[in-house]
């Protein structure tokens, strides 16, 4: 589905659906507790990055971006507690790789935004 031509946006969008996707296979295998926790990270990122792109200033950009990278990240650990802790049998090994990719540009805009 396209949603945005930025492809931050996009990657983000995309990511929020097959968060929600994961969550409600978690749901189902009976996962309530860190489900929701990633429901709500996971597609907090895309949240944030649309917010930033709404930004007053250089400066708010940059702490949008940047709450959208911390989110990012903590959306990876909650994936990583799901796949080691056995937790489900949903497979996330495809959802970490795709957060991982969008940490790198999360950090790569928050890192030129400041340097500017």
């Amino acid at each position: 589905m396209k949603f945005s031509s930025n492809p931050i946006e996009q990657k983000s969008f995309e990511f929020a659906l097959d968060v929600i996707e994961a969550y409600k296979a978690m749901v189902e295998q009976k996962e309530f507790i860190l489900s929701k926790q990633l429901l709500k990270s996971g597609t907090s990122i895309g949240a944030n990055i649309q917010e930033a792109q709404a930004a007053f200033s250089k400066k708010d950009f940059t702490a949008k971006m940047s709450i959208s990278s911390k989110e990012a990240r903590e959306t990876k650990y909650w994936l990583l507690l799901n796949k080691y802790g056995k937790l489900t049998n949903v497979p996330v090994d495809g959802l970490i790789h795709k957060n991982e990719e969008l940490i790198r540009m999360l950090t790569a805009i928050v890192k030129s935004s400041q340097a500017r």
